[in-house]
């Protein structure tokens, strides 16, 4: 199907980046906004904005029929969902389905077989994918059978859930009951769905996801591995490609698998495939995001593929535009995801006006935001303001442009975690590469450390 309007089902960085891409394809854009963000950047940057409900999320933009029929008012061929809200919701794909529009995005039944955590293991080891120890528990009594057989430490995770919602870490199976209660709880609240199953816990590991594009008939390419270790409660911070210190077998390893699964699904349009890698260097299946990623961009400049112009394409149409040999990383990409909240007190959220915006400029340096002096960061949304990526020929040269672009941002009227990440790039074990998913937590335990004379931890 010939797109020639998108209707944008998203707001903030992910809204403005897509309606670039649209832009530089001579698509027209309508943007479906709250009443919170009828002011912002891409709503100032869209050809039209819709306003699809009140501020809160629940009444604007996680209601599926609300987004469909402004996308059937508009009216707009394709529904770009960007990350988060709705992106990995089937019903929206289904109804788009329905409704003769193109969902930019996999199918219902692909987000479905992905969404559920434990139909995703099943079908990683159905094609040789090695998964953590672990099982579905519909009681703590079968809990507690299983948790005796895994052994401490483990995770409580919801079968539906994501982002960390849902998951609870247990070092002694005292705790079990009411972790399995509060994640349930959680899952139930966040996804519809208070299913929750156990799996190993492996303390030093690290983080790494394989980009993948399939044309939905069958053929998948990878566009490389990004490593995500840097995260704080399970909350990505700071990711970097090519994978530092990971050796080339494994990389390899790692690339073959997340084809092997993506192919398995026929999946269609762009998506991760997440993995932990222990001490070892065995790696293990985690899941598949079933979007754009909010790191893409890191895969962006190493390959120099527009992502959300190959999702589109796919979606119209036309089906994977790259072959396997097309594709060649450059170099190495940094990404600091810049937050609206107070390292100095516990990363708590900070909305308010923003008085004063400076970004980044230079050789290698990109930066995807919504955010310049007079925009208002809501209360009611994630807190990412922007992504600052560094590009360059090798890692030490694209650290220190990184160094120099966090000293030289400047965001006032909110409190940021710019100074975290200059505490985490002075780091001599980041610096050296390859830290493990702990990294964050024993970097805030260990000393009395100083931000803007803020003590954390």
């Amino acid at each position: 199907m010939t797109i020639r309007r998108v209707l944008i089902a998203n707001r903030g960085e992910i809204a403005t980046r897509i309606i670039r891409t649209c832009r530089a394809l001579g698509l027209e854009t309508v943007l479906a906004a709250s009443e919170a963000d009828l002011d912002s950047t891409p709503a100032r940057l869209a050809d039209r904005t819709i306003c699809i409900g009140p501020a809160r999320p629940a009444d604007s933009y996680l209601k599926v029929e609300t987004i469909v029929q402004a996308a059937l008012g508009a009216p707009a061929d394709a529904i770009h969902p960007g990350y988060g809200f709705l992106s990995e919701r089937p019903e929206l794909a289904r109804l788009c389905e329905r409704h003769d529009i193109v969902f930019i995005g996999p199918t219902a039944a692909q987000i479905e077989a992905v969404a559920d955590k434990l139909r995703a293991r099943a079908a990683a080891e159905a094609v040789a994918i090695p998964v953590l120890p672990g099982a579905a528990v519909d009681s703590v009594d079968a809990a507690m059978s299983v948790a005796r057989l895994i052994g401490t430490p483990l995770l409580v995770k919801a079968v539906g859930g994501g982002g960390g919602r849902g998951m609870k870490r247990i070092e002694r199976l005292t705790e079990l009951p009411a972790a399995i209660a509060l994640a349930a709880s959680e899952a139930g609240a966040a996804f519809g769905d208070a299913r929750v199953y156990l799996e190993r816990l492996v303390t030093r590991a690290r983080h790494i996801e394989v980009q993948v594009l399939g044309d939905g008939a069958g053929r998948v390419i990878q566009l490389g591995e990004r490593d995500c270790s840097v995260q704080r409660r399970y909350q990505k911070l700071i990711e970097e490609s090519p994978a530092p210190g990971l050796p080339e077998l494994l990389c390899h390893r790692l690339h073959e698998a997340a084809v092997r699964f993506a192919e398995r699904l026929s999946y269609r349009g762009a998506g991760t495939v997440e993995f932990l890698v222990d001490e070892q260097q065995a790696f293990y299946f985690l899941e598949m995001n079933a979007r754009i990623q909010v790191e893409h961009p890191v895969t962006e400049v190493i390959t120099g593929v527009d992502l959300v112009a190959e999702q589109i394409a796919i979606a119209g149409g036309d089906g994977l535009r790259l072959d396997q040999s097309d594709i060649r990383r450059s170099g190495c990409a940094i990404e600091c995801r810049v937050n609206a909240e107070d390292p100095a007190r516990d990363f708590r959220p900070s909305p308010g006006l923003v008085t004063e915006a400076r970004w980044p400029t230079g050789p290698g340096i990109r930066v995807d935001t919504h955010i310049a002096a007079g925009s208002r960061v809501p209360p009611y949304y994630d807190s990412l303001l922007a992504k600052i990526i560094a590009h360059a020929p090798d890692r030490t040269t694209a650290l220190r442009r990184m160094h120099d672009a966090i000293a030289s941002s400047a965001v006032s009227g909110v409190a940021t975690n710019l100074p975290f990440h200059a505490l985490v790039l002075g780091e001599p074990d980041f610096l050296a590469g390859g830290v493990d998913t702990e990294f964050v937590a024993q970097l805030l335990e260990r000393d009395s450390l100083r931000v803007e004379g803020a003590t954390l931890g």
